[in-house]
């Protein structure tokens, strides 16, 4: 690990404390301050220093939360989102030991506001400095100071991407140093010359077996890390269990995490995301339903064949976005014609290959239509079918059945859980991926779920619907 990396990693300890303190006396002064106290009158003796003498003690122990739930575990890889997520959930924890001290030692606490406003502002202030070490980090890698030295091995296109995407983002901290086709004599010598920190095995399965093996042993003989590009079978193992069975090891692959309590887990979020969704989200369906109606009358809401968990059909909702004539489903009375306009479409305005269809320049789009597809509002009205049991709020895109006929034989491991309104692939790159681009992200997901990813992606949607998004 590179000294700067060690650095920042240990200078979060003091800005987290720091901000706790800040967040502390931040608090203290909002409940004295003419709002508060006309609010409530303060009926508590507790001057500024007792209070901060509190909250350091109390600081030290929401440090020790910290360093137990992996806040100050090295690294470099962690997305901000999930380091948000974690620092919210570390507060809460240290919360819950605040109340059962003041519950189990009968210490009735002077101000309930001090507490509860206490623990707001250490969330936002704490999360401040987790972006304020980043972007100090950000800008020391701008710099050239502290990047891991890379060397790549394998010379085909997969390297080349790693190659262009390390080049592009000087914020992961990658500095390729140099490339080789075959891991030799020659390019050990070159690679223990240039210091290199880490080599990149781009497709270890087009190299020999003893060649990778001999890389790893090399590596871990000069301290370098090793690191290698997974290979097939090493997705699919992503969910594995084994077990002994007449005396013989058993790999078990499961196809995702979404079991059990997993798959309960997600439908009690899924319920109360999309509750509480639709609350929020209900002038705007209100508004788009009104604007639909006026341009292009009734029916507001379209009905679209999907195809979700397993294989089973069901129909997705929402606004309508094209004219009547040129709409298709059991809604409309010239479905088949509207029908048969589409494939014409599709064979001269397809813009992306594979079973999915993109039609670009959708001259069925209406004026109004258009705009609402531009910010996703035309899918609003999914959050029912979130309720409802046929889509969660984050999966895989559902897709029409007459595309999911076209898919290869592998790709079908997407319909093994509910599709989304929202999903990696989406935040990822929306409808401008490719088919295997767009599934190889959802596949992804399936075998790496958890709860956090959810939140991540979520929390990443709204920031997406400000790119341009083309006809669908």
């Amino acid at each position: 690990m590179k000294k700067t990396s060690i650095i920042l990693m240990v200078l979060k300890v003091p800005v987290d404390f720091l901000m706790l303190l800040l967040a502390a006396v931040s608090a203290y002064f909002l409940r004295f301050s003419q709002w508060a106290l006309e609010l409530k009158p303060v009926l508590f003796e507790l001057t500024l220093n007792q209070f901060i003498n509190i909250s350091a003690v109390v600081g030290v122990v929401w440090l020790l939360v910290f360093a137990v739930i992996g806040l100050y575990t090295p690294d470099p890889n962690k997305k901000f989102g999930e380091e948000v997520l974690r620092v919210v959930f570390g507060c809460f924890v240290g919360l819950a030991l605040v109340a059962l001290y003041i519950f189990f030692t009968h210490d009735i606490f002077a101000s309930r506001f001090l507490v509860a406003v206490g623990w707001v502002f250490s969330v936002i202030y704490v999360v401040l400095g987790r972006l304020l070490v980043r972007g100090l980090e950000g800008i020391l890698y701008r710099l050239n100071i502290g990047l891991r030295r890379v060397a790549l091995i394998g010379g085909d296109q997969i390297q080349k991407n790693i190659k262009k995407t390390l080049k592009q983002r000087s914020e992961l901290g990658f500095e390729v140093v140099d490339e080789f086709s075959h891991f030799d004599d020659q390019s050990k010598n070159e690679i223990l010359s240039q210091n290199i920190d880490e080599i990149i095995f781009a497709s270890p399965r087009s190299h020999k077996k003893q060649e990778v093996l001999s890389a790893m042993r090399w590596c871990n003989e000069h301290h370098i890390v090793f690191k290698y590009t997974a290979d097939l079978f090493a997705t699919f193992a992503t969910n594995m269990k084994i077990h002994p069975m007449a005396g013989t090891p058993i790999v078990e692959l499961q196809k995702t995490s979404l079991e059990g309590w997993g798959r309960v887990v997600k439908r009690v979020f899924d319920v109360i995301g999309a509750s509480i969704l639709i609350i929020l989200s209900s002038p705007l369906m209100l508004f788009a339903a009104i604007g639909t109606l006026i341009e292009t009358g009734r029916p507001v809401i379209y009905k679209n064949k999907r195809v979700g968990l397993k294989g089973n059909r069901f129909f997705t909702l929402k606004f309508r976005s094209m004219r009547q004539e040129d709409s298709i489903g059991p809604q409309f009375e010239n479905s088949d014609k509207a029908k048969e306009k589409e494939q014409e479409l599709i064979e001269k305005q397809n813009s992306r290959e594979g079973p999915i269809y993109k039609i670009e320049d959708d001259p069925r789009i209406t004026s109004f239509g258009a705009f609402l597809r531009r910010w996703s509002l035309d899918e609003l009205p999914q959050f029912f079918n979130v309720l409802a049991g046929d889509m969660s709020l984050v999966g895989p895109r559902p897709h029409q059945p007459e595309e999911v006929e076209g898919y290869e034989a592998h790709h079908k491991k997407v319909l093994a859980i509910k599709p989304g309104i929202t999903g990696l692939s989406q935040i990822s790159g929306r409808s401008d991926l490719s088919y295997k681009e767009e599934i190889k992200l959802d596949i992804f997901y399936i075998e790496n779920w958890s709860l956090f990813l959810d939140m991540i992606i979520l929390i990443k949607t709204p920031f997406i619907l400000f790119k341009k998004r083309k006809a669908l």
